[in-house]
């Protein structure tokens, strides 16, 4: 497994090891000792798994304290740009965010740290995204941050006018007005 560190402190790329042949690839998409040789040391309780169509954007959402979420984003099928926010307010990074290409084809996973919002948009015709959790979703502490929000000018990498956004995320607030940092 390859570790990638980000310039945001704790959140990572992982590269599998992929072992391929004539009859398909083989490759270890979760291994305990692997992760923590790379210092990561989470314990996952829930496995969550998403299905989707061109142009959505699924985002920004989080949990507040104290059911916020360390998540390991990995897609099954297509591909997705995913876009991690950093909501940390002694973090360097504040305010900023990560975006990077998962595919089923790169393998590529994204290690997302408490103190981060996440969404991602379907590049491909379809996708298939699954994704673990430390905590368990508690729908009396999810928020969110606005995913056009113009401060923040995220590139989700589709045509805009094609975009499918559900009537919940429209709403969402901008990340100045949010006022739940971690």
């Amino acid at each position: 497994m390859n570790v990638i560190k980000t310039e945001f402190s704790g959140l990572i790329i992982i590269e599998p090891k992929i072992f391929g042949d004539a009859r398909g690839y083989f490759f270890e998409s979760y291994n305990e000792k692997e992760m923590a040789y790379a210092g990561i040391n989470t314990i996952f309780r829930q496995d969550n798994q998403s299905f989707s169509k061109y142009g959505v954007i699924r985002g920004l959402h989080f949990q507040r304290n104290p059911y916020s979420q360390i998540k390991l984003i990995r897609v099954l099928e297509g591909a997705i740009y995913d876009v991690a926010l950093d909501m940390r307010k002694e973090s360097p990074t504040f305010g900023k965010w990560y975006g990077v290409e998962l595919s089923a084809e790169n393998k590529r996973q994204l290690y997302i740290p408490q103190g981060f919002a996440h969404g991602f948009s379907v590049l491909s015709e379809q996708c298939a995204i699954l994704y673990k959790c430390d905590n368990f979703y508690n729908p009396q502490y999810e928020s969110g941050v606005l995913y056009n929000d113009p401060t923040l000018n995220i590139d989700w990498k589709i045509d805009a006018a094609k975009a499918i956004v559900s009537d919940k995320d429209k709403v969402l607030p901008t990340f100045d007005n949010t006022n739940q940092y971690f």
